[in-house]
């Protein structure tokens, strides 16, 4: 270790490493200065927090050379699915803690997130709660009645009350990137269409099916009029989870009645082409999306399946995958439980989501919420109470474990990229991409005790970087 750190030294010393400190968990992008020369690009963030997402000036250049490292093959003439993006959820709570910032901090933070060049990482998805999600201050939906009332016709439907804070941080987010894609998710319809007249828990009555269709029809041209692009709606967040506040069951058979005699012919007659995706829970229950895929009418409305991690294993997806190809596969949720644990937090979610989930087809990773107070706030009566945003809000803003996961993917793997073939070589996990402009992309998390060197091998030539032990390298040529 002592050796280590002296090489570490003089290294920094004559200029082949940066000699820049990290500033604990905080420290956000920083323009680039490259001072060698390397055919690979090199983000690094280290699981003791040493390195935060900083481009290294190690120089990695394509050669002959041989060695006895373990040696990751990129092969981009095996192609996989396309990707849409990397991201969170814009959680009500965190559009009003953005949304609170000074003006300065806002713009900051939302260039930082958002926009896409050599400083910002370029969140390129998002998701949204239709209605309140538990990290609103309060439940809400749009077309909440007093007791006893119902609004058949949803005359009184109004997405009014998401304009003094969700609306105009969009706004502001689709002025940065005008291509971002947007998923909107319920967690509960309107308390007057369930069997318990409830926030939390209970069914969709059956008499309300096709008003509830039209509530989303009506969500989304309420949020084109905002100049908000809805390119996907999940049917119901956690479908089998109805202990969240708020929540509904929803089963699969009755999901799938849902989608093929009301919400896919609604959408149909509306002319409306948002993606209609189903399931959004866990990945042990793959037998729900096949529930509803193996009914072809309410299959030839459904554009794919989405996944949460909370039970059951990621490789679940790709027998799903196989038996419809046909239809894609999305990472919608995964939280991280204040206050954190940064080196196992950040190499858990590297293997299971960024490489896990899209090695195992997801078009997309998101996170979950997006910002929070220090004490985790706001949330619901019921709602998550240690839900860690990937940003802590207060009156700045600071960055936390799910910044930095997402980062490493965002900021190279752009929407249009695919997946290309990479070999595993333990502890070695990774994946990789080739982007739009033809860049090819590796993503490597050392989930060894040991540092690790080893050769990145692309037609026929290799590099070969090194990663401390937790450590997660973003390698670009």
């Amino acid at each position: 270790m002592i050796h280590s750190i002296k090489l570490t030294a003089l290294a920094c010393v004559l200029g082949i490493i940066s000699c820049k400190g990290s500033g604990g968990d905080n420290p956000g992008p920083e323009e680039p200065k490259p001072q060698v020369k390397s055919d690979v690009a090199f983000w690094l963030t280290n699981g003791d927090k040493s390195v935060l997402f900083k481009q290294q000036q190690t120089p990695l250049v394509f050669s002959d050379a041989l060695n006895a490292f373990p040696t990751i093959t990129v092969d981009d003439t095996k192609t996989f699915q396309g990707i849409d993006g990397f991201g969170y959820t814009l959680t009500g709570g965190s559009a009003t803690l953005i949304n609170g910032l000074a003006a300065d901090k806002k713009e900051a933070l939302l260039n930082e997130l958002f926009r896409w060049d050599s400083t910002f990482i370029g969140v390129s998805y998002l998701r949204i709660s239709i209605g309140a999600s538990d990290l609103s201050a309060a439940p809400f939906s749009y077309n909440d009645l007093p007791d006893g009332q119902t609004d058949l016709t949803l005359q009184q439907f109004s997405i009014d009350m998401e304009k003094t804070d969700l609306v105009p941080v969009l706004k502001k987010i689709v002025a940065i990137n005008p291509s971002i894609k947007i998923m909107g998710s319920p967690w509960s319809p309107p308390t007057w269409m369930k069997t318990n007249n409830n926030s939390k828990g209970g069914k969709l009555k059956p008499e309300y099916y096709s008003v509830y269709a039209q509530y989303f029809v009506k969500y989304v041209q309420a949020m084109k009029a905002e100049g908000i692009t809805i390119d996907a709606i999940t049917i119901q967040n956690e479908p089998l989870h109805p202990g969240n506040n708020p929540s509904m069951e929803m089963q699969a058979a009755e999901q799938a009645d849902f989608i093929k005699n009301h919400l896919g012919p609604a959408f149909k007659a509306a002319n409306i082409t948002t993606k209609i995706i189903i399931y959004d829970h866990n990945a042990d229950r793959p037998d729900y999306p096949v529930t509803i895929l193996n009914d072809p009418e309410a299959s030839k409305y459904v554009d794919g399946s989405a996944f949460h991690l909370y039970g059951g294993s990621i490789t679940a997806l790709t027998p799903l995958h196989n038996a419809y190809p046909d239809k894609h596969l999305y990472f919608t949720e995964q939280w991280v439980g204040g206050p954190g644990n940064f080196p196992a937090d950040l190499s858990w979610h590297t293997s299971q989501l960024i490489i896990g989930a899209t090695r195992n087809w997801c078009r997309n990773v998101l996170e979950w919420n997006l910002a929070a107070t220090a004490d985790y706030k706001p949330h619901t009566v019921g709602g998550c109470t240690s839900c860690l945003g990937a940003v802590t809000i207060g009156t700045d803003y600071s960055r936390n474990v799910a910044y930095y996961i997402i980062a490493h993917a965002a900021k190279f793997v752009r929407p249009g990229s695919v997946r290309i073939d990479s070999n595993i070589e333990a502890p070695l996990e990774n994946v990789a991409f080739k982007t739009p402009d033809g860049k090819k992309v590796l993503i490597v998390l050392n989930s060894g005790t040991a540092a690790q060197s080893f050769n990145i091998k692309y037609n026929g030539k290799t590099v070969t970087p090194q990663l401390a032990p937790g450590a997660v390298g973003t390698f670009v040529w």
